[in-house]
């Protein structure tokens, strides 16, 4: 799981990564058909993000689909507002960090490094 500081660090990441799994099948650039996306906040509070193309709608992954057809491929192609998403983006699906790689849906409030975070998180807002 390759998580990064941005949003547009993690679209990036995952232009290339979708590029490079699509290499050499077709000689036409390919087409994202799915854009999934994951919120993520560490337990020092840093928000990270993780992102996902794919060739077909319906895929299942870590990260949740956001935009699909069109929208998918407006995103890959660079035409995206990062504010827009930041704004949609549902908190109760945003992933908390327990304990190293593992992640809930739900804040750890009882650790002291859980309650930071959540104060952090909430400040953020």
């Amino acid at each position: 799981m390759d998580l990064y500081d941005t949003l547009e660090e993690a679209i990036e990441a995952a232009r290339e990564a979708f590029i490079e799994s699509t290499d050499g099948e077709d000689d036409e650039p390919p087409a994202a058909q799915q854009f999934n996306l994951q919120k993520y906040v560490m337990l020092d509070g840093d928000i990270m993000w993780q992102a996902e193309f794919f060739a077909e709608e319906g895929a299942s992954t870590e990260c949740l689909p956001l935009r699909s057809a069109a929208a998918a491929q407006a995103i890959f192609a660079g035409d995206y507002d990062d504010i827009e998403i930041r704004e949609e983006w549902l908190d109760e699906n945003t992933l908390y960090e327990w304990d190293d790689d593992d992640f809930q849906l739900e804040p750890p409030l009882d650790t002291e490094e859980g309650k930071t975070a959540a104060d952090e998180w909430d400040d953020d807002r």
